[in-house]
């Protein structure tokens, strides 16, 4: 690979193109000197490194490499103990700014860019040296007051005996005018002077240091002011002095630290180089290749990068998989030329780190030689014919291929004979094919267009023709020779169709067969890629069907479960509201309770109840749609239920119509629809394992039980049965009425909870529950 290579096909156009991309003049200088890596494995490495920089381009940032500059030099000048300008020292400070902000940037982001920042580790801060600088030199590369105390003093100083020398000058201008040629103040040889006109030269009196072309004025300094001035420049000298003082010692510190100065500029380089390749990858539209070493090209939609995109046409290439030749036949037209630079500046560009703009999932491969013949290569110094020029440079490729080898021939075997030209073409491509090579050639010769189908490892390509437009379409078809079209694009421009019948009747009858063979494939082709894009469109709009049914049922989903919610939130506030009414129904029968003889227990009952009948509407959202097996059955007074909203039982005591029940749940009558009650099932499955129980006609027992005025024996066996048939009721817990009087009740009550194994704990009544007179027991 050379310069020639790269010219012929146009890879330093690329290099041109990547060198604008650069941030920096050490990015650049990288592009420059871009060439193709033959080693697999640095290519593969230089992709990744590309990639990494694409994938922060796709996130819409970009590194920060602003201020960057290549202080190499200077900084060895300042290792031999050269003394560094502001502007050089300037540079070392604002490139170790622009480093620390790249540094900043890469480490500081949560993408995976094991590459950058790892170059990012590398780059060294030295915040000390670069405050050192921007303490003593401004932003425009002057050095500051602040740089040191004397600097300070020196042009403090500097000012005053300026400003005394103007104030002297001053007078000049505003009381001997008439002596000036103009009223000004100006400078020569670095003293201030005045303007005198010649006559007057002996009354200002001084030195004069210039005069005008014309001789008529003077410019000189009065005597008044030398003093001034020799005071000044005095000041001047010293100020120089402090300077070279401050930047020999800035100098010297950039000299300690050149090691880490030079590797930070050699890491921004590359991390600049990088940027620049994905940056030109974003431009091209292209995609990262997977390089392999089995010599395979497969690339799909492959745009030449040096056409402008609205022009250029997207074309596959397959190569070294099931062949290891192309073959492109057909006119002279311009397409088939395109096609060969295209797959030779892919391959220079994917060795050299660059992504090639073609689809996704594209592959390329790594070539130890790449050589191309393409052009005219007339040599009017070597006094040699096209034809000798072409086979002095073939000659020269046949000796050097082999089979890590790509080769580029354009029109093979042209200028001479043609039918010697195309046996010594279909020659030199047997020997290449056969030392393992990948060769793409190019010809127009007709007996090279039954070439593919004769070799195992080669195949014909064609450019596609549009007769209509009488121009190539720059479609690249593999598989298909090309045809010629003269005798259709006579037919197209009015030959008389008569002349066009008698020059078929010229041809032989092969070359007749192989022209029909061509079209037969051609119109095949065209058939296949019409039912290919009939069978793609099929596909699309089933997919887009598919899309529409997926969105339509997720839909319902969320509408139906906005359904339910609200339902939910409607019924919770029926609910609520029956609570409240029922709250106030209830205080107001507690103020009346005096006059009833009411137990406070059976008001707490009572509003446990309330409490515990608002359903669980969200547990039971699958069941709403299922109408319930027992709906049907017919129900009547003194049959078992279970209300399904309270999870409790209870008895039904009158049927009020079709759909509505009177029902009693513990001391509460509540009117309910039929589909809010169960039928309790008191019959056991026969191929069900479980536990029969007799439940007699005290099953359905209340929360509390009353034991006042009973024998301490009477009441005992009373607590023991009533504890049962809580039991079997589900009851959390239940109240225990034994009084106050002497206590004997309220012990038994509370040693026959400590014996009992299904009752949790046991406590005193509060306040509202009837305080010491009664016990409350929690049931397991």
């Amino acid at each position: 690979m050379n310069e020639r290579l790269f010219k012929t096909l146009e890879f330093n156009k690329i290099i041109e193109k990547l060198n604008k991309q650069t941030a920096t003049s050490v990015g650049k200088e990288l592009a420059t000197r871009l060439k193709p890596s033959v080693d697999i494995d640095e290519v593969r490495e230089m992709h990744r490194e590309t990639d990494e920089a694409s994938h922060i381009l796709r996130l819409n940032m970009t590194i920060p490499l602003g201020g960057i500059t290549d202080i190499r030099s200077a900084i060895k000048r300042s290792v031999i103990g050269g003394v560094l300008s502001t502007e050089e020292c300037l540079d070392v400070a604002n490139t170790l700014y622009g480093g620390r902000q790249t540094k900043m940037f890469l480490e500081k982001t949560e993408e995976d860019l094991p590459i950058l920042k790892g170059f990012a580790e590398r780059i060294m801060t030295l915040r000390r040296l670069e405050t050192d600088i921007k303490s003593c030199i401004d932003d425009r590369g002057n050095m500051m007051d602040s740089a040191s105390v004397k600097l300070r003093s020196i042009r403090s100083s500097i000012r005053t005996y300026e400003s005394r020398v103007r104030d002297n000058l001053d007078s000049y201008t505003k009381s001997q005018s008439k002596m000036l040629s103009d009223a000004i103040i100006t400078i020569r040889n670095e003293r201030y002077v005045l303007p005198v006109k010649q006559e007057y030269r002996g009354a200002v009196g001084g030195i004069v240091h210039d005069q005008s072309a014309s001789g008529a004025t003077l410019f000189m300094e009065p005597k008044a002011v030398v003093d001034l001035n020799n005071q000044l420049q005095e000041a001047q000298l010293k100020e120089k002095q402090e300077v070279d003082r401050i930047l020999r010692e800035l100098s010297g510190k950039i000299a300690e630290d050149e090691a880490i100065l030079a590797e930070n500029v050699s890491v921004l380089a590359k991390i600049d180089f990088i940027s620049a390749r994905a940056k030109l990858g974003r431009d091209f539209n292209a995609a990262m290749p997977a390089i392999n070493d089995h010599g395979i090209i497969n690339v799909k939609q492959a745009r030449h990068p040096l056409i402008p995109e609205d022009e250029v046409v997207p074309n596959d290439v397959i190569l070294g998989k099931d062949y290891t030749s192309i073959v492109i036949t057909g006119p002279n037209t311009g397409g088939k030329t395109v096609a060969l630079k295209m797959i030779g500046l892919f391959t220079l560009m994917a060795q050299s780190g660059l992504q090639i703009p073609a689809a996704d999932g594209c592959e390329m491969t790594v070539f130890e030689g790449i050589f191309a013949d393409i052009g005219d290569e007339q040599s009017i110094e070597q006094n040699l014919s096209t034809f000798s020029s072409h086979m002095t440079n073939i000659v020269s490729i046949l000796s050097k291929i082999d089979h890590k080898s790509l080769v580029l021939f354009d029109e093979l075997g042209a200028g001479t004979d043609p039918q010697e030209g195309a046996a010594l073409a279909m020659s030199i491509l047997d020997d290449v094919i056969s030392r393992g090579a990948r060769v793409v050639a190019t010809t127009h010769y007709p007996e090279l267009k039954a070439y593919g189908y004769n070799r195992d490892n080669a195949v014909n390509a064609s450019v596609e023709f549009d007769v209509e437009t009488l121009k190539p379409t720059y479609r690249l078809l593999i598989g298909v020779p090309g045809r010629s079209n003269a005798f259709d694009i006579a037919a197209r421009l009015g030959l008389d169709q008569r002349v066009i019948a008698q020059a078929r009747d010229q041809i032989g009858v092969n070359s007749e067969s192989v022209e029909n063979m061509i079209a037969s494939l051609d119109t095949s082709r065209r058939q296949a890629e019409a039912d290919y894009e009939k069978a793609h469109n099929i596909l699309q709009e089933s997919e887009k069907l598919r899309d529409d049914l997926k969105k339509a049922w997720q839909h319902y989903e969320n509408d139906r479960e906005n359904l339910y919610k609200k339902a939910e939130e409607k019924a919770d506030k029926a609910l609520q509201k029956a609570r409240d009414e029922a709250e106030m129904i209830v205080d107001e029968i507690r103020h009346m309770k005096s006059g009833a003889q009411l137990k406070e227990h059976e008001w707490i009952e009572a509003r446990k109840m309330l409490e515990e009948a608002q359903p669980d509407l969200s547990a039971k959202k699958s069941n709403k749609s299922k109408p319930r097996p027992d709906s049907v059955q017919e129900l009547k007074a003194g049959d078992e239920i279970k209300l399904l909203s309270a999870n409790q039982r209870g008895t039904v005591l009158e049927k009020l119509n079709d759909q509505d029940y009177l029902i009693q749940v513990g001391i509460m009558k509540v009117q309910v629809k039929r589909n809010e009650i169960q039928p309790v099932k008191h019959e056991s499955s026969v191929n069900e394992k479980t536990l029969a129980t007799v439940k007699g006609s005290n099953y359905h027992v209340k929360t509390e039980l009353d034991l006042r005025g009973e024998r301490y024996e009477d009441a005992m066996g009373h607590l023991e049965k009533y504890l049962d048939d809580a039991l079997l009721a589900g009851y959390p817990k239940v109240f225990i009425i034994h009084g106050k009087g002497t206590g004997a009740l309220r012990k038994g009550v509370k040693e026959f909870a400590k014996n009992h194994s299904r009752i949790a704990s046991d406590r005193p009544g509060s306040a509202g529950e009837g305080g010491s007179g009664v016990t409350v027991l929690e049931l397991k």
